[in-house]
Formats: C-alpha cells, structure tokens, sequence
C-alpha cells in the first residue's frame, strides 16, 4: 500500500546548525527521497527508517537478548549495573506505521543505562496491516507480561517516542479505565498528540514531520477509531490520577504546541509534570544518544527525575551523580 502524500518541502539548511547534527542530516536525507518517490511504498519506507539507529552511539556496559510475549517479539535491553525490580516497557517511533527494536534499542539502551534498569523494547504491530488499537493491545499485553513475572506496576516505567510517547500515555489511561494499577512514571518523548492539528507550530523548522506526513499516517493507522479518543489522543484524556510524567520535546518540532497543551492539562490536573524543551533540536532528538550531547543531557536529566520519585536502590551511575536541579513546568534547554 502506497503512502498517501509526502511534505515536499525543502531541508533545513545545514549552515543553520552549531553541531554535527547526525538527526538532521539523516531526515533531510529522507526528505529527498520521499520527494523523488512522494508515492513510496510503506515497505520502502520501512527499510529506510531502519536507518534510525545509525545517528545513536552504541551505549556501552549494554547487552541485549530477545523477548517473546506470546506471538509478539520483544527486545531485552540490560545495562551492566541494573536494578532487579524496575523495568522501562519501551514504544519505538513510527506513527505506529514504521519502527521496530532494531530501530530503538540503542536509543532504549542509554536510557537504560542512565535509570539502572532494564529496558523492554517491543515489537508492536503495525498499520496499515493491523489499525488501532492493536498497538495499544500489545503494549497492554507487554504489561501485563512484566506484572506477571514479578515486576510491580509502579516499578514499571511507560517510556516510548513520537507514536511510542502516545502509546506511554495511552497505556496508562487503558489501565485506568479497566481499573488495573498504573506504572509508576512516565517518559514521553516528542509524543504524537495532535493527530487533528490544532496545535501545530515550527512548521519551517521541522525537518520531519508536517501536516501532510500527519495526515497521511493518521489515515494509516487510525481505522474506526476517534481522533479526539482519549486512547488515540491522551490529550483528551481525564489526567486526574496519572503517574509523574516527564515530557521532552525539540524546540524546532511541530508537535510542541501540543506537548504545551497536554503539560498545561496535565498540571492542571494535579499530575507531576515536567516539560523539558531541547532548544533547536528536531523530533526525537534523543534517538542522537551519544552523538548530541543535549540528548545526552536529557536522557541523565530523565534519570535523576525518575529515581526522584520512583524507589530504586544503589544502580544508575548517572542518575545518583548529581541531585536533580528544581524545574519549572516549562524548562527549556
């Protein structure tokens, strides 16, 4: 099945940058060639953003096994200093279309190693074969699978990227509504949470996603369901009750708007929120681990705040370095 339309707009222009910025250089590239091919088979597509991991590090001290939750695939990622009884379940990017662990595990491995704990990258499945919710059955299913080989579900944290960050959030509201006990933070990172497009900004800035790149995935994936449900949407979620939840966003990045919008909600609800703004940094950011050092900076930043507010022990060399700064509710880098 073909994409449906492509953003056929220009690069961000190299010259605009301070630093090597691996991230930028990859989605221009990209850009180019969805413009050359703006009828792209989903497949193609696939292939390319396996790239993902290339702008990553390898994180050391991290090894990785596989994982099967029932007929779905998973990835282990294990940090050499790690605690026995906390766990990260990870969502990749994608629009719930493309990604896989392969894509992440570098990514999900420096987090990782920063919190001292496992991390668990699964391997949802994706549209526009399987439409939602079959990605938020399986991050349920996923759940359900660390809850019942010991691990409590406040020593779970829901962490996932783009796509990823909306299933963390939306995970967390299926739990809610069938009365399950909820993880005990989360990490959302560039969440997609303006599949309507109310809130878009940084339309000339971001190298990735744009109104058309949005709307053709959103056709994708969504099928039958709502786009303003709160489980396709956890903006319109009621957030009264959610676990502390850690928001990181590039500053060049349409999807900021939004993430102000859920923070502002969110705070308003009384949840423990922290909105962290990477100034002049794209979507998912954070997948540069190791090659971006605000990346890096967020990723320790995550760490600090978590163990802040989640019982760990003695691991996660990074996250014991230093005591968390005092944050506002908007804190940009």
């Amino acid at each position: 099945m073909p994409a449906q339309s492509h953003s056929m707009r220009k690069g961000i222009k190299v010259s605009e940058r301070t630093f090597d910025d691996k991230l930028l250089n990859l989605f221009n590239a990209w850009t180019e060639r969805m413009q050359a091919d703006p009828e792209m088979p989903v497949q193609t597509m696939r292939d390319m953003h396996e790239a993902w991991h290339t702008v990553a590090t390898e994180p050391t001290e991290v090894w990785y096994e596989d994982a099967q939750i029932g007929q779905m695939k998973a990835l282990w990622c294990i940090p050499q200093a790690v605690s026995t009884d906390h766990v990260l379940l990870f969502f990749h990017a994608g629009a719930f279309v493309l990604g896989s662990p392969m894509t992440h595990r570098k990514l999900a491995g420096h987090i990782a190693k920063a919190v001292g704990a496992r991390a668990l990258v699964i391997d949802y499945r994706l549209a526009p074969e399987n439409v939602y919710p079959a990605q938020l059955e399986d991050s349920l299913e996923a759940f359900s699978w660390l809850v019942s080989r010991g691990y409590e579900p406040n020593n779970i944290i829901s962490a996932g990227d783009s796509a990823g960050g909306t299933l963390a959030l939306a995970l967390v509201e299926k739990l809610k509504q069938i009365g399950s006990a909820l993880p005990g933070a989360v990490f959302a990172i560039s969440p997609g949470l303006d599949w309507e497009m109310k809130w878009l900004i940084n339309e000339d800035l971001d190298a990735m996603v744009s109104r058309d790149v949005i709307a053709g995935m959103t056709g994708m994936f969504i099928g039958n369901e709502s786009l303003q449900s709160p489980l396709v949407n956890p903006i319109y979620a009621n957030l009264r009750g959610f676990p502390p939840i850690y928001l990181a966003v590039g500053g060049n990045e349409v999807l900021l708007g939004a993430a102000k919008e859920f923070n502002k909600r969110a705070s308003d609800a009384g949840v423990d929120v922290v909105l962290d703004i990477a100034r002049g940094r794209q979507h998912i950011y954070t997948i540069a681990a190791g090659n971006d050092p605000v990346a890096d900076e967020t990723i320790n930043s995550f760490a600090r705040w978590v163990h802040q507010r989640m019982s760990f022990g003695s691991s996660g060399d990074s996250a014991k370095s230093q005591t968390d700064k005092d944050r506002s509710l908007d804190h940009v880098r």
